[in-house]
């Protein structure tokens, strides 16, 4: 498998994309670590988005614009999950949500949903100077628990917990 590095003005230029379009979305993932922190701590092999389904269409618009439109196979994809790449450094993890009018969001399928809160995803950081929306810290925390931790979650669960003075969870001490 090919590994696969974003810079963070890659990231900008994504997101800029999305912007000049009026595509909403939240960062999620290592790079809504690295923006709540203000500054990128490690490499990343992908942007995390959040995006609320109906903006789809407007996404892939941009995303066929930039040349970022391959559909990128990944085990465990599902149809509100999965990746857009462009073969070379722009490689993008789609997650999908619904919202169900009361402030709260659904994540998956109807029958296993996650539930989470507009709040969950309405924290800011920023990525090489740009502004983001992103997770706020303790749904960026929750989101890296509850599976075998990686050597990037090794890294980023630390800082953040504390940066942001949160107990960092049994499986990362």
């Amino acid at each position: 498998m090919a590994t696969y590095l974003m810079a963070p003005e890659t990231a900008c230029s994504l997101l800029a994309g999305l912007e000049a379009h009026g595509v909403r979305v939240g960062i999620g993932g290592g790079w809504a670590i690295d923006a709540l922190l203000g500054r990128q701590t490690r490499e990343h092999s992908d942007l995390d988005l959040w995006v609320e389904a109906p903006e789809l269409e407007g996404l892939f618009v941009v995303f066929a614009e930039l040349g970022v439109d391959r559909i990128h196979p990944w085990p465990g994809d599902r149809p509100w999950n999965f990746v857009l790449h462009d073969g070379v450094s722009r490689r993008v993890d789609l997650h999908l949500y619904e919202s169900l009018g009361d402030g709260r969001l659904r994540y998956g399928s109807v029958s296993a949903p996650f539930l989470f809160t507009t709040d969950d995803v309405s924290g800011r950081g920023e990525i090489a100077g740009r502004p983001v929306r992103c997770e706020r810290p303790v749904f960026a925390l929750a989101n890296h628990t509850g599976y075998p931790a990686r050597d990037v979650d090794r890294h980023d669960v630390p800082l953040l917990c504390a940066r942001f003075g949160l107990e960092v969870p049994e499986e990362y001490r």
